[in-house]
């Protein structure tokens, strides 16, 4: 496949693995779940499909909107492409990500991380960890940067901190789960994130899925018209369509019952755009120094639309997962 930069993700892929990779085994992990470590990231497989690839190295065009700490390409369960990174109508989405618009310290802006603009991330260390027989952990920590946020001697230092786990579980006969827990702390007093400064109030887990032209939306309520401000849609959507070999296939986000605001509302785009679970919203929320904002969410990838795939049964035994990584390994 060609993406619009005329880049071979094939090929890009086996440069990758060829450039100084190293496959990690897993003690208890599922014998058919790989991670395999390159100079770009990790990638995540199973039985020899590629099921999702993380990002850790700086990635950017040609210099601009430089982006580290995503997951793209995103898979579905044939091998089709799920996600998009640099799209030409938002050149600053990239695959599954988390960003918010308003970053501050006290009264001063400290640059625009959904935009990526006076803003960086930086990976300070990423591992993989023990974790349950049918599914694989990556843990990563991730520190904010920014030009507008230096020492005495101008040297920009950090101000935030993401530590993040990663799961992907073994695939089901027609889907597969992949949860994902976001925590972030302040590394200064007097900090907080919000999501842009208007109606809308987007920002926060923002999966840029492609869209296909027959794209549907779907919810525990039925069908779903996405609208130009944040919608109560209820703790889970899916988008389907027409995916690789005009099959259709899909993804289901489901928010966590033990977010702040559960469950947060959405801003969904039918097309040209990412899909957005809504926190905080507009009006910013402190972080703190000692106890991490904790964000959890889970994809189901599928075949099918919303209806082949048990989503209220995923959200009932998702939410009554109580012990997360986050505790153990602060």
């Amino acid at each position: 496949m060609i993406n619009k930069y005329g880049v071979r993700i094939a090929i890009v892929f086996c440069c990758l693995l060829l450039a100084g990779s190293s496959c990690h085994n897993q003690p208890g992990a599922s014998a058919g779940l790989q991670v395999t470590a390159t100079e770009q990231g990790y990638l995540f497989s199973e039985k020899g499909a590629s099921i999702l690839f993380f990002q850790t190295a700086v990635k950017s065009l040609n210099g601009n909107y430089a982006r580290c700490n995503y997951v793209h390409p995103l898979y579905g369960l044939d091998g089709e492409i799920l996600t998009e990174d640099f799209p030409s109508d938002h050149l600053h989405h990239h695959g599954i990500f988390w960003a918010w618009h308003q970053v501050w310290i006290g009264d001063k802006a400290i640059g625009d991380a959904w935009l990526i603009k006076d803003f960086r991330w930086e990976m300070h260390n990423s591992e993989l960890l023990k974790s349950g027989k049918n599914s694989r952990t990556l843990k990563t920590e991730t520190l904010w940067f920014s030009p507008l946020w230096t020492d005495s001697l101008g040297k920009e230092k950090p101000f935030a901190k993401e530590v993040t786990f990663i799961t992907v579980h073994s695939a089901r006969e027609n889907y597969r789960m992949i949860d994902f827990e976001i925590n972030l702390y302040a590394l200064v007093p007097d900090m907080r994130i919000g999501g842009s400064n208007d109606e809308k109030g987007y920002g926060g887990f923002s999966p840029r899925f492609i869209l296909p032209a027959d794209a549907r939306f779907w919810s525990e309520n039925g069908a779903l018209v996405p609208q130009n401000t944040a919608m109560h849609a209820g703790p889970w959507v899916d988008v389907s369509g027409s995916y690789g070999n005009d099959r259709m296939s899909g993804i289901t986000m489901l928010c966590h019952a033990s977010n702040p605001g559960y469950p947060q509302p959405w801003i969904l785009r039918q097309t040209k755009s990412m899909q957005n679970a809504v926190y905080p919203g507009r009006e910013p929320v402190p972080l703190q120094m000692g106890k991490p904002l904790a964000l959890r969410y889970r994809l189901v990838v599928h075949r099918g639309d919303a209806s082949a795939v048990p989503i209220q049964n995923l959200l009932q035994d998702y939410n009554s997962i109580k012990k997360f990584f986050s505790s153990a390994h602060f």
